[in-house]
């Protein structure tokens, strides 16, 4: 296990040190960043103070060299349009997207798991049918669109739930409902077909031949095995959640990274768009290392190959 860890960690280092240099060089291809910086009727001399004033007449190898050294200080600059530093702006706004997003996440997997493993006890039955019909009309449905009708539903004609902010715990209920459904379906297929390949399996029919409980070879040795790459896919909906934030704290006016980078994107807020994009690249990182640590104590043949 200890040889396992090592050597993922140093893949994590070897793909934080790519997404440091992707996150940087993108924003870098978008565009002239001074020319955007100093306006549409700025003149050439004052486009050439912009880049002197920020440091972008130097060679770009430099400037990301001695952006990365600043990062990795957690200094991540300063905003052109906050009065806050960028590394103080996204430490108020992260916990608010990582709670919307953990939220999701634990909505998606109590759909999800739970329906997935009645859909393979019970195959072609009606349950099964419902259930496929939960994962296809959560992937149809666009996420703003879900959003709002819930809003119109629960928040204006039931008024049940707050409709916007996020002042309380009220406020995350629609809107990590509506990001949790939407990662729902692939989860709940890929539980179903996890057990119904793991439930033919021979030590699976050995397990009840030696007079096991039914609920013992469900749990310990079909879920168990089944729900291997179910972690991994639900990592990645985590990140997926972080990235795709976005349009639901619009909907629902949250003040997280999502809504974050959107309004830095519109105001070409440079700094700030690079440390978001390297910020939820890193947590997609991590969280694919932890998986894969989570993946190997739950199947010993994962550390010895």
């Amino acid at each position: 296990m200890l040889n396992f860890t090592v050597r993922r960690i140093f893949l994590v280092i070897l793909v934080a040190f790519t997404v440091s240099v992707i996150a940087f060089f993108l924003v870098r291809m978008s565009g002239d960043l001074a020319t955007a910086l100093a306006g549409e009727d700025a003149n050439a001399q004052e486009i050439a103070d912009i880049k002197k004033i920020y440091g972008l007449d130097r060679p770009l190898i430099i400037q990301y060299a001695d952006w990365l050294i600043d990062a990795l200080r957690g200094d991540f600059g300063a905003s052109l349009y906050f009065p806050e530093t960028v590394g103080e702006l996204v430490a108020m706004r992260l916990p608010t997207t990582l709670q919307l997003a953990f939220s999701g996440l634990i909505i998606s997997l109590l759909i999800g798991i739970p329906f997935g493993v009645i859909s393979a006890l019970k195959p072609d039955s009606w349950i099964d049918r419902i259930s496929m019909s939960i994962a296809v009309a959560g992937q149809a449905i666009p996420t703003f669109w879900m959003g709002l009708m819930l809003m119109v539903l629960f928040g204006l004609i039931l008024r049940l739930t707050p409709i916007s902010g996020d002042e309380s715990w009220q406020h995350f209920i629609l809107p990590a409902f509506t990001l949790g459904y939407y990662s729902t379906p692939p989860i709940m297929r890929l539980t179903r077909s996890g057990m119904l390949e793991v439930l033919a399996g021979d030590y699976i029919r050995t397990a009840y031949a030696k007079g096991l409980k039914p609920l013992r070879v469900l749990f310990k040795h079909a879920l168990r095995n089944a729900v291997i790459p179910v972690v991994a896919l639900a990592s990645v909906q985590f990140g997926h959640m972080l990235s795709g934030a976005i349009v639901i704290e619009s909907v629902f006016a949250m003040q997280g990274i999502g809504y974050l980078a959107w309004e830095s994107i519109l105001r070409n807020d440079i700094a700030v768009i690079q440390a978001i994009l390297l910020i939820v690249c890193l947590f997609y990182v991590g969280l694919t290392f932890i998986s894969d640590l989570v993946n190997a104590w739950l199947d010993p043949r994962i550390r010895v190959s």
